[in-house]
């Protein structure tokens, strides 16, 4: 036991820098502007109320932009924000899984297995995403160069369905189950990757269910606006660290139901 646990934790170290690698890489492609033909930071303005700005450079011909190209930008986008969330199960499992190749009963790779179910779920999302963001560019709801929104309506009903949605049984539900690996693990983690994958499948299934709105607020603030990526992650991470408590929830929902409020009347 001595020599197997320096082992273990070496691996461990090792995970953990392979997950932190992954999300710098992932920070570093959407400060480069994610093909979105402008940089992060050319995107991103410090206000509450977006909507307000307009176009700052009307003139300016944007590169046509693929649907896949929107795809990846938002999936990408989505490694960068959720996989320090997922983090606790990942490394739990990866503890779990190296016992049990110790006594070969396990196989080999499955925690990358157990990632790639996880991602898959926000794959999916970021389809989604892409196809409304189309939607809404086409509408003239949010600017075709800046991805901010340009209405008072959108942003407000964004911001309010979020601070309702934050208040709901629904949300707190989702939020328990994100924040229990180990019931995760439990359920589903017998050896093998089908298992592996479908843990990482159902954890990516109630991450969504907590944070599907949040990331709808990107639309009020810009979906490449670096700060709003940035303290929507650092909520996001808190929210799961801290969220046993509910006054997280009740708190930021009023601030979001009052902050559409004022973008109504603005």
């Amino acid at each position: 036991m001595i020599a197997v646990d320096p082992l273990l934790r070496r691996e461990r170290a090792l995970t953990t820098a392979c997950l932190a690698a992954l999300v710098l890489l992932a920070w570093a492609y959407i400060w480069q502007g994610a093909g979105m033909g402008m940089t992060a930071r050319d995107m991103t303005a410090l206000t509450l109320f977006p909507h307000t700005l307009g176009e700052p450079m009307p003139d300016m011909v944007m590169p046509e932009i693929t649907w896949i190209t929107v795809v990846a930008m938002w999936w990408v986008m989505m490694i960068a924000m959720m996989t320090p969330g997922a983090a606790p199960l990942i490394l739990l499992y990866d503890r779990v899984l190296k016992h049990s190749l110790s006594r070969g009963i396990a196989a080999p790779g499955s925690t990358l297995v157990l990632i790639a179910g996880y991602l898959s779920v926000w794959l999916v999302f970021s389809a989604a995403a892409a196809g409304i963001q189309f939607l809404l560019q086409r509408a003239g709801l949010i600017s075709e160069m800046m991805l901010w929104s340009n209405s008072a309506w959108l942003s407000g009903l964004v911001l309010i369905s979020t601070g309702v949605y934050q208040l709901s049984p629904l949300k707190q539900a989702c939020l328990r189950n994100c924040r229990s690996p180990v019931r995760i693990l439990t359920r589903w983690g017998r050896p093998g990757r089908f298992r592996a994958w479908t843990m990482g499948f159902e954890h990516g299934i109630w991450c969504v269910g907590c944070c599907w709105l949040l990331m709808a607020l990107l639309f009020v603030g810009g979906v490449m606006n670096v700060v709003w990526i940035a303290l929507i992650s650092l909520f996001v991470l808190g929210e799961k660290l801290f969220g046993a408590s509910p006054w997280i929830s009740r708190v930021s929902g009023a601030l979001l139901v009052a902050w559409g409020i004022a973008t109504l009347m603005v």
